[in-house]
């Protein structure tokens, strides 16, 4: 029965006759279909309209193909410490350009059988593994990616350390714009001198140098076998790394070539059995990427693009011992740090279906997009509940973490958690192992560095400019700009010193309250760090408490301006700091290197120094082409009278020593350490300098910029505002 409504229209009409009353209802369904089919096609055609405008802005962005063809040539700058260890090799690549009609023929068609076997048939793409890889979760399988040469030639240009779609898309056409202007040879050529074989070596000819020490040219089809089969993980699946891993690798290469007719019967049982000699092991990495990137700028200057041709050997004054301690310790110290912050979730997320577990070497693959590091190592989840996470690091070794391991990410565990911050089977994690057992940590957000020289001639002897130079090769050692926070107050009781304020003189430590009256500074009640008020104080005394209204008075009695000339006497830059009381505070702001060499100047009795990088430039022939001058300290460099610096060392001895000869530190068990601290509002600068006589030290951790809505949370303390005119009530510098 037709609705009411119907009805009335049929009557009105004059339609009473069933057949017309059906076909007018069919006329009324079939034009609700066409309009839907249009409405259809029409999202089609807007959708399609928008993808084509988003593949041409990212299309806009691909390189141009000459920047791909460019393999960087081999560096002929090497770095060298003090005591002869080369460090270049860790933070230069080594690159060799073959062209491919040098290359052996077997190495050629062993690389393609197991890479890439369609590699001369398809464009770009193989579509045939590309769709088993999109079925395979419809049949319960892994979708494990393949690509193809022309494929990972173009992921090598966009290195990344995320995974994202737009990055995939771009991959794709980058890689059918690499086939549409190359030829086949060219893009083999290519990828065999440019894909990344682990210890630095891009190329297989830099991979045979480093792994076997000789030419590709000379290996025999075990050892090429062996390097065939480390893009699939070289970071680990290298016979330095770990060589049960590559020797499991290069038996898969093996069999690939005797089922593909490439070995016969004989050879691949006489490859199998071969034993591989492999180069003598290196010493230890000295980890020094930032000082190789100073002396590359610095040479660079000097000499200019002919450095790169001369074959030149630069010695600095690195010691290597030093700098490996100085590279250990302020990972530790940034990773500590970052243990005590509130968990941020996993870095990625791989579909892991039912049946793949952690052993599978699928599971290393989908780790290959994530970049490993030593102590920070990534891992991906195949369990996890809250009583404990087992997840496969990028080697293949299985870890099973529990207990005091998932102390900071409890809240991840939790399955009600948000989905950015929960851990759960398929997550992309970061693992760090502290003594025997593996924790769930992740990539500090807060940045540090550590430099070390000597106060006697100003020779640097460590420098770590950063957490990890690959990730962010900005240098905070001498490019940071941060605020000093109390870090800055002895140069100011220098000054006071200068004003006839002696060690036992009495300063009062009361509250300081500026109306907004004041002509100096407007609505200011500044605070001391523990929110006490010792009433009259020994100038001795305020110093080793770190007593900031005592700094402002001392400042009020000195005066803004001569205080700022005494501070440029140890080389701080007057206009980097404010010109009003807040400078008592630590409001302005230096790097670690000049605070190192001021720090400096305490150290050596009262001489300016100059921070020191090279000691000796040799050329190809071990000629001398530059050699830096004799520093010898003498009245002429000196900046500030010996008996100012001998009253503010022993003051910054009891700074060391703490507030009673009972509470002085024993672990090193010296009286010969002098020091301070700084720290700024809620952390987001925390600074420490030692030193002696012959060795001085400079760490900073720090935000740049600052998390949002960080609370402090496992920081130094309170300190400074951040800013120079910001001087409200309770804004203080830390101790």
């Amino acid at each position: 029965m037709p609705a009411f409504s119907e009805q009335i229209f049929y009557h009105f009409n004059g339609l009473h006759d069933p057949k017309i009353i059906f076909c007018l209802r069919c006329r009324q369904r079939g034009g609700i279909v066409r309009q839907c089919l249009w409405l259809i096609l029409a999202s089609v055609f807007l959708a399609l309209t928008g993808f084509g405008i988003w593949l041409a802005i990212l299309s806009r962005g691909l390189p141009d193909i000459s920047e791909i063809k460019n393999v960087p040539a081999h560096p002929s700058i090497q770095v060298y410490t003090q005591d002869g260890v080369e460090i270049s090799e860790y933070a230069l690549e080594r690159r060799y350009f073959v062209p491919l009609s040098h290359i052996p023929q077997p190495l050629q068609e062993a690389l393609l059988s197991i890479e890439d076997a369609r590699f001369r048939e398809h464009s770009g793409l193989d579509l045939k593994s590309m769709a088993r890889a999109g079925l395979a979760p419809f049949w319960g399988k892994y979708s494990q990616e393949s690509l193809t040469i022309t494929q990972q030639l173009a992921r090598h240009f966009y290195r990344s350390y995320r995974k994202s779609h737009e990055r995939k898309i771009q991959e794709i056409l980058l890689a059918l714009k690499i086939e549409e202007e190359l030829s086949k040879d060219q893009i083999l050529e290519l990828y065999m001198n440019q894909i990344y074989l682990g210890q630095g070596a891009y190329g297989f000819e830099a991979a045979a140098k480093t792994y076997f020490g000789r030419s590709m040219t000379d290996l025999s089809v075990a050892e090429y076998a062996m390097l065939v089969g480390l893009p699939q993980n070289p970071a680990h699946a290298n016979p330095i790394s770990h060589i049960e891993l590559a020797r499991k690798r290069q038996l898969v290469v093996l069999a690939r070539l005797r089922n593909t007719g490439l070995l016969d019967e004989a050879s691949y049982q006489s490859a199998k059995a071969q034993p591989l000699q492999l180069r003598p092991s290196s010493p230890s990495p000295v980890y020094a990427q930032y000082v190789a990137d100073m002396v590359r700028k610095l040479v660079h200057e000097q000499y200019g693009q002919d450095a790169f041709q001369r074959g030149l050997k630069v010695i600095t004054s690195i010691h290597s011992s030093d700098q490996q301690a100085a590279y250990q310790a302020l990972r530790k110290g940034l990773l500590d740090h970052e243990l005590r912050q509130p968990y941020r979730g996993p870095e990625g997320f791989e579909n892991l279906p039912d049946g793949v577990s952690g052993t599978d070497p699928m599971v290393a693959q989908a780790l290959s997009d994530y970049a490993d590091d030593e102590n920070l190592r990534v891992a991906l989840v195949t369990q996890s509940s809250s009583q404990g996470v087992v997840a496969t690091l990028a080697s293949g070794e299985v870890l099973v973490i529990n207990g005091e391991g998932l102390r900071g990410v409890q809240v991840a565990l939790n399955r009600r958690s948000p989905t950015s911050i929960r851990i759960q089977r398929g997550s992309i994690i970061r693992v760090l192992k502290t003594g025997s057992q593996w924790v769930i940590a992740q990539w500090p957000q807060a940045s540090g560095a550590l430099v070390s020289i000597d106060p006697q001639n100003g020779q640097i002897r460590a420098l770590v400019g950063g957490f990890d130079f690959d990730r962010n090769p900005f240098n905070h050692v001498d490019h940071a700009w941060r605020q000093p926070g109390s870090a800055l107050k002895p140069f100011l009781y220098s000054a006071a010193l200068e004003h006839r304020v002696m060690p036992r003189s009495s300063i009062n430590d009361a509250p300081l309250i500026f109306a907004p009256s004041s002509s100096t500074l407007k609505g200011w009640e500044p605070q001391n760090f523990d929110g006490k008020f010792d009433g009259p104080i020994s100038f001795k005394q305020s110093l080793l408490k770190s007593k900031n209204l005592v700094s402002i008075r001392l400042l009020q009695m000195i005066g803004v301006q001569p205080a700022q000339d005494w501070m440029s006497r140890f080389g701080f830059d007057a206009d980097k700091h404010p010109h009003n009381l807040t400078l008592a505070l630590g409001l302005g702001f230096v790097t670690p290197m000049q605070m190192a060499r001021a720090y400096a100047v305490f150290a050596n009795g009262g001489y300016k120094v100059t921070p020191a990088l090279i000691t000796h430039i040799l050329d190809a022939q071990d000629k001398t082409v530059f050699e830096a001058a004799t520093v010898t300290l003498n009245e002429t460099q000196r900046v500030i009278p010996a008996r100012n610096a001998f009253i503010m060392n022993r003051m910054l001895r009891e700074v060391m020593r703490g507030a009673t000869p009972s509470s002085r530190p024993t672990i090193l068990n010296r009286t010969d350490l002098y020091g301070k601290t700084g720290t700024t509002h809620n952390a987001f600068d925390a600074w420490f300098v030692g030193f002696q006589p012959n060795l001085l030290a400079v760490v900073w951790l720090g935000y740049a910029p600052p998390p949002e809505g960080r609370g402090g949370r496992g920081g130094c303390g309170g300190g400074t505002g951040s800013e120079e005119g910001r001087v409200g009530r309770g804004w203080i510098a830390g101790g």
